[in-house]
């Protein structure tokens, strides 16, 4: 595929640009449908006849079929090929695709996402690896910086791009617009990328792969379904908890006993690397919280609609965009670790200005808010990325971004769900504090207009009431979960000094991973 440099630092490719682009594309198609379908459900529901609770079944199959395929993606790439393992990714991902547009019960389009997820799963990881092997140590940092865009832009756009389609055309094209971008994807990945070696004597470790699977798809499942089931009081949920930490426990003890396990405990002792699962975990938290959460806000406590709260949560992606691609220029330039500092105080400073945010907030403030926080983002992905994998030995590449990417999509999933958990909660707690203000002796009942509006003797003056109560319970549950990623962010601070500045360049190795 390339021939490196003397000093083995430098890869030589035909046809770079071309690669990127193809690769680039694949992951912007997964990256879309993390998010694009959220939007669709009340119609994805009408159509297909299933209760509120049913129709969650569409965003919960893709994510666990999504996190159960990732962490195999190294070994597959290793024993089968990784260009062919990526077209057949492609291939089945367009083609589920196309088989949830196609979707008439709700049966066919959660068994379609599901193969949609565990298709899709090795998109992200084959690519970053492609990315990591074609460009040198001094130009990983651009390469990663056009990465980082199509994985972290793709939720933003989502919901734009699928509240558009849904209200013009059909909320099936949501998934048949995976069909053009697939489509070059393939063609470019058959053209351009060249098949790596393989390693007939890869084996599975079945047991391994068998036990973290399961913790996955359990914990998954407690994540999104807890919050519906009143967690621990339901039986299914205590269930899964049970089942995630025993498979847990029983793989945390095959790995560290057994030889050629699934997941090789040795990548660990790389510091870097184990730093870095644990800030991509942190970064999962606080980025796509944030964006669950910013979505109820404007359509339910601002009245938005969907297009709209679309477009002013879009120059969040600008701002991400922006960062990027200044930051892969400064890379090798500048310190790694200053650039993840700026990252994680410009994230921590928007997170504190979102937390005296209330509905009366003006569109500005949330747009350079939003770009404020995209920036902080740009600034901790690319350096982070390249600062991970930089002292990891070429042939782990395609296990560790498995991994990386693994980390990222479990702590999305964690923070999704604990933001909801203590949002719902806390809006109990505080109408309760709140509620204990509001007696018929309080002075603002003074005033005639809101004695008879909100009179606490009528059925509709106590309605009215508790609407007011629960709004400014409501605002202060939101600046509550703002307030704890703006901790978050800060509390991440103290990982920089563990990172390890990665050697020079020509220490690096590419050529036992190229052809």
């Amino acid at each position: 595929m390339s021939n490196a440099s003397a000093a083995g630092a430098t890869p030589v490719v035909a046809n770079r640009g071309a690669i990127t682009a193809c690769v680039i594309l694949a992951v912007i198609m997964q990256a879309l449908d993390t998010t694009i379908a959220n939007v669709a459900l009340p119609y994805i529901q009408g159509s297909v006849s299933a209760s509120a609770d049913q129709i969650n079944w569409v965003l919960t199959s893709y994510i666990v079929a999504a996190a159960v395929m990732t962490p195999p993606s190294g070994y597959l790439a290793n024993r089968f090929g990784r260009k062919r393992i990526l077209l057949t990714s492609i291939t089945g991902f367009v083609v589920a695709s196309v088989l949830c547009g196609f979707a008439q019960s709700l049966p066919q389009i959660v068994g379609f996402r599901l193969l949609q997820g565990l298709f899709g799963a090795a998109l992200v990881p084959l690519s970053q690896s492609i990315l990591l092997d074609i460009y040198s140590v001094e130009e990983r940092g651009s390469a990663m910086a056009l990465f980082g865009v199509s994985v972290m832009v793709g939720p933003v756009l989502g919901p734009v791009i699928g509240g558009w389609l849904t209200e013009n055309v059909s909320w099936r094209w949501v998934f048949y617009i995976n069909v053009p971008i697939g489509a070059l994807a393939f063609a470019g990945v058959s053209l351009f990328v060249l098949e790596t070696k393989l390693d007939i004597k890869a084996r599975l470790d079945w047991l391994g792969f068998g036990m973290l699977s399961i913790t996955i798809a359990a914990l998954q499942m407690f994540l999104d379904r807890g919050e519906q089931l009143n967690w621990f009081s339901s039986s299914e949920i205590i269930v899964e908890a049970l089942i995630c930490a025993s498979a847990f426990y029983i793989f945390l003890v095959h790995t560290f006993t057994a030889k050629n396990t699934f997941v090789n405990p040795r990548l660990f002792l790389d510091r870097n690397f184990a730093v870095g699962m644990v800030f991509i975990f942190i970064i999962g938290i606080t980025y796509l919280a944030s964006l669950a959460l910013m979505t109820p806000y404007l359509q339910t406590l601002m009245g938005y609609p969907v297009v709209t709260a679309g477009i002013v949560m879009g120059p969040r992606g600008l701002g991400t965009m922006a960062c990027m691609f200044l930051v892969g220029r400064l890379i090798g330039k500048v310190d790694t670790r200053w650039l993840l500092l700026i990252g994680l105080l410009i994230t921590a400073w928007a997170m504190y200005d979102m937390t005296g945010w209330t509905p009366d907030v003006s569109q500005w403030t949330i747009i350079s808010t939003g770009f404020v926080q995209g920036a902080g983002l740009g600034f901790l992905f690319v350096p982070l990325t390249t600062i991970t994998f930089a002292t990891l030995a070429p042939e782990r590449r395609a296990e560790g971004t498995g991994l990386y990417n693994l980390s990222r999509n479990i702590g999305s999933s964690v923070g999704i769900s604990v933001v909801t958990a203590l949002l719902t909660q806390n809006v109990q707690i505080n109408h309760a504090n709140i509620a204990t203000y509001v007696t018929p002796f309080n002075q603002a009942f003074s005033n005639p207009a809101i004695a008879q509006a909100m009179n606490p003797y009528t059925a509709a003056g106590r309605a009215a009431l508790d609407g007011v109560v629960t709004l400014q319970a409501t605002i202060i549950s939101y600046m509550n979960d703002f307030k704890l990623m703006m901790i978050l962010s800060l509390a991440a601070i103290p990982l920089v000094l563990l990172l390890r500045k990665p050697g020079t360049p020509a220490k690096v190795d590419h050529s036992a991973v190229m052809e």
